[in-house]
């Protein structure tokens, strides 16, 4: 699946810029899919396909976990993979304000500012996983560990499912 008349994200940009080889794929979006829906989408396995989530622990603190669509993130895990009592989801309404990015389209890559980033460790294990591309719609599928290039991130479990 190509991008949308070749359209170009920022992140895709970003990537291309590093050099870092990706796939760019697109699909019709609609705010009732859930994760595994934009998975088959894509007619890719769930588990390639991730999601970013965005918290805050201590007030001013913010966390960026990125895991399978078709997984919760565990809080306590993420937690402690934080070295923080206890993390909590950002509000929807200010996760545009904080990292430039809006709910169905938050990207790792090319948040407003760095944040410390945890990856679920299954990720590790794949060649290629998908993340958006920035803007509702599109994804790249890129190698993990090239993620490293533009994102600093730890591995970690993330999930209940581990």
């Amino acid at each position: 699946m190509a991008t949308k008349g070749d359209e170009k994200t920022n992140v895709m940009r970003l990537l291309d810029g590093r050099k870092i080889p990706y796939e760019a794929r697109s699909y019709e979006p609609d705010p009732t899919m859930s994760g595994e829906e934009i998975a088959r989408l894509l007619n890719e396995d769930p588990e390639k396909v991730y999601k970013t989530l965005v918290t805050e622990g201590k007030p001013g603190r913010h966390y960026v976990f990125v895991i399978p669509v078709g997984q919760e993130l565990d809080l306590k895990k993420a937690a402690k993979a934080a070295a923080e009592k206890s993390v909590a989801m950002i509000r929807q309404k200010d996760l545009l304000a904080l990292t430039g990015y809006v709910h169905g389209g938050c990207s790792p890559v090319g948040m407003k500012k760095p944040f410390p980033t945890f990856i679920h460790r299954t990720a590790e294990t794949q060649d290629r996983i998908f993340v958006s591309a920035g803007k509702v719609g599109f994804q790249v599928g890129v190698d993990p560990k090239g993620l490293a290039a533009l994102v600093r991130f730890t591995w970690a479990d993330l999930t209940a499912d581990g």
